[in-house]
């Protein structure tokens, strides 16, 4: 829906009515503040409208590409825990715990750390593509977020480095439409406690929303507990009848506990046990954002400046084995989305051109520690030393152009190219030469290489072609080609692993300024339609990737160092499909099945896993859900949830194997009246023991492992 598909007003229609009229235009769901509740249909399949996949509100209909959309009526009835409770209800998308709402990522791609998604809150990246970090869902308020669209696939077209796997956006929720206030609380095992609130209101020509979420945990293993701070503010304001202003303030304070993986047989009889409790990290995120929009009858005019900051300390617990640190990344963006709109009557033709800017100062200190065990538990810190303390800042520059046309009435063309050009500025504060770790420190020795101070830079060019055609009322299909990319992060070009040698800690670090950006191409092609009261979709894709960004691990050494090598192939299909049996009765269910391979991938010529599935990518994931709306529950709830992960290699070589797992999870949702409900969780109902992730160290499986049963239940007081 764009602002010249609302109903024409009477010229004495008050600011505020234009703006509740166009508010959730804004935010990316034009209904959603107004709509009464529906059955739920998690992943829906013929949405009106999206609005990440081409940067404004457009008709997933003419939307060349695979596009999920959770409601924020869906987030609100889940009550999600964890960014996986929402986005593993879509199909081929599986996100892992990684403890507290750490996660990692596989959408269509193997399930991964890399820098091969890209995070949005209203169409803005969270964090610099400079300064990624896998777990960045984790600033984003998702439990009060106004829903979730996640465009699977590039989409570097239109944003540019990190969208290779697909594009997460989280919506910012509306502002209401007078005085209101939701206070919600909730309780449950492990410590878990939340409280959520979020009101707001609206005068003549102003609305805005507040939201406050304050989570703590004691974690279910060892030493593993939580907290978090999140709170945001959003005011919509109608400057003119035709022009508006957003302004969004988020604040995000994560402190957590790191749990590391276990071996088989802490897996098996003691799940509990955290054998990294030295382990932690904190967050800080800051954001704020004030979009201008100013459309006519055939015009959009889109200015978005940003300001960010992004702060992380971190012992990591992955790393304490072979290279134990401490470190702090920081970085203050400033940043400028612009965008301008043209239609011309011709076959409904439209031409978008816009430019995007960046420019993200920041450092890196970092610490390598000495560290001591207890057993197989590390335990302590005993001493550190500085090897690492620079700045570093990012920028880019981004012009793209965007066409679209009808030839035919059914048919949708479009065209899209964008052309990034990045920069990252290094200042080394400390000696060019490598330095030691601390004496003793395990594991021993140690050198730490510096590249000289300097720059480096990058530029792509990305396009895009894709087309769309309604065969009929019920059905629609489209196909594109588009092409991606990725940048190697700060960390990758500028802070290399432990060496055994100085000259080699210094090679390294010299080579690895000379990494250059993943590409891929990627083709595909959908259906999206109705069959009587069933909705449906199913997507293909053929996605080749190159010059991927690993880290190599020499067999003979130990020494790690990141290089570029190989070529994948990740081939799939996805399918959604919704059935209504009856209006007490639904199933919902997402399946994908897909296949992650070695192409070309030989490394240092020590290795060839040539031809070779990809460890950690599963053949097959579903979901399923059953969801049950008695009479007697006021439109409340009953859904059983059944996941299903299939086998995956726990290693490139192919010779062990992660048998996979199923899951059931209930919910339970009771509206007493219009200002009380009731609402409870239970994940892992049959509380199977399972892993989040399972990979090979040394020969042996290792575990992260997945959450018992748990249980929550929460009140919430609506006024």
């Amino acid at each position: 829906m764009e602002m010249n598909d609302v109903p024409a007003l009477p010229k004495q229609t008050k600011p505020a009515t234009v703006l509740l009229l166009t508010a959730a235009w804004l935010s990316g769901g034009p209904c959603w503040a107004v709509e009464p509740a529906t059955p739920e249909n998690t992943v829906e399949t013929l949405p009106e409208i999206s609005v990440t996949a081409t940067r404004e509100g457009e008709l997933k209909s003419e939307t060349p590409a695979t596009v999920n959309i959770l409601k924020m009526d869906t987030l609100q009835k889940r009550r999600p825990t964890h960014p996986k409770d929402l986005l593993n209800q879509v199909p081929g998308v599986w996100i892992s715990n990684l403890s507290g709402e750490g996660h990692s990522t596989s959408i269509r791609q193997p399930l991964t750390t890399s820098a091969v998604y890209l995070y949005l809150e209203d169409g803005i990246p969270t964090r610099s593509t400079g300064f990624y970090n896998h777990n960045a869902l984790y600033e984003i308020n998702l439990p009060q977020a106004g829903g979730l669209e996640i465009v699977k696939g590039p989409g570097s077209a239109l944003y540019g480095s990190d969208a290779i796997g697909g594009t997460v956006n989280a919506l910012t929720r509306p502002p209401p439409r007078g005085d209101e206030l939701e206070v919600t609380g909730e309780t449950g095992v492990y410590g878990w406690g939340r409280l959520m609130v979020s009101g707001g209101s609206a005068s003549e020509n102003t609305a805005w929303r507040a939201n406050l979420n304050l989570t703590h945990s004691d974690g279910w293993q060892d030493h593993s507990g939580y907290d978090r701070q999140t709170g945001s503010v959003r005011v919509d304001h109608a400057l003119t009848d035709t022009s508006l202003l957003k302004m969004v303030f988020s604040v995000a304070e994560i402190n957590q506990n790191h749990v590391g993986e276990m071996n088989q047989q802490d897996y098996d009889s003691n799940p509990r046990k955290n054998n990294t409790p030295i382990s932690y990290r904190k967050v800080e995120a800051i954001r704020l954002s004030a979009a201008y929009e100013r459309e006519s009858a055939h015009s959009l005019l889109s200015i978005t400046p940003y300001l960010r900051h992004n702060s992380m300390e971190i012992v990591p617990n992955w790393s304490l084995s072979y290279d134990p640190s401490k470190y702090k990344v920081q970085n203050d963006s400033f940043g400028i989305l612009s965008k301008y709109r043209q239609d011309f009557a011709p076959y409904r033709s439209r031409l978008i051109v816009g430019l995007d800017g960046d420019y993200s100062p920041g450092f890196h200190e970092e610490d390598a520690l000495k560290v001591g065990k207890t057993g197989t538990i590390y335990s302590s810190i005993i001493d550190s030393k500085r090897v690492y303390d620079y700045d570093v800042t990012y920028s880019s520059l981004s012009p793209y152009l965007q066409g679209e046309i009808s030839p035919l009435a059914p048919l949708r063309l479009t065209a899209g190219l964008r052309f990034d050009m990045m920069r990252y500025q290094y200042d080394n504060r400390l000696s060019d030469a490598a330095i030691q770790g601390p004496a003793g420190a395990f594991p021993a020795g140690g050198w730490y290489g510096h590249a000289a101070d300097g720059s480096t830079s990058y530029s792509h060019l990305s396009p895009k072609l894709g087309a769309t055609y309604q065969f009929n009322d019920n059905l629609n299909g489209f196909v594109q080609y588009s092409n991606a990319f990725r940048t190697p992060s700060e960390g990758q070009v500028f802070r290399t692993a432990r060496m055994n040698t100085a000259a080699l800690a210094n090679a390294v670090a010299q080579s690895q300024i000379n990494l250059k950006p993943v590409t891929v191409d990627n083709m595909e092609t959908g259906l999206r339609g109705k069959w009587h009261n069933i909705d449906y979709e199913l997507s293909l894709y053929h996605m080749r990737k190159t010059d991927d960004i690993i880290t190599y691990q020499n067999p003979v050494t130990n020494e790690r160092s990141v290089v570029n090598t190989g070529e994948t192939l990740h081939r799939g299909v996805e399918t959604a499909v919704g059935i209504p049996i009856n209006p007490t009765w639904r199933i919902d269910a997402g399946l994908s099945y897909a296949k992650h391979t070695y192409e070309k991938w030989t490394v240092s010529g020590t290795s060839d896993y040539t031809g070779k599935e990809m460890e950690l990518a599963p053949r097959l994931i579903t979901n399923t859900r059953v969801t049950l709306t008695p009479e007697f529950m006021n439109e409340g709830r009953i859904q059983a949830e059944w996941v299903k992960l299939g086998h995956y290699w726990r290693n490139a070589n192919n010779t062990s194997e992660y048998p996979g797992h199923d899951l059931l999870h209930l919910h339970v949702q009771y509206p007493i009246n219009k200002t009380w409900e009731v609402y409870g969780n239970i994940n892992n109902l049959l509380d199977k023991t399972y892993a989040e992730t399972s990979a090979l160290s040394s020969g042996q499986p290792t575990y992260t492992v997945g959450l018992p049963r748990t249980m929550f239940m929460g009140v919430q007081v609506k006024w």
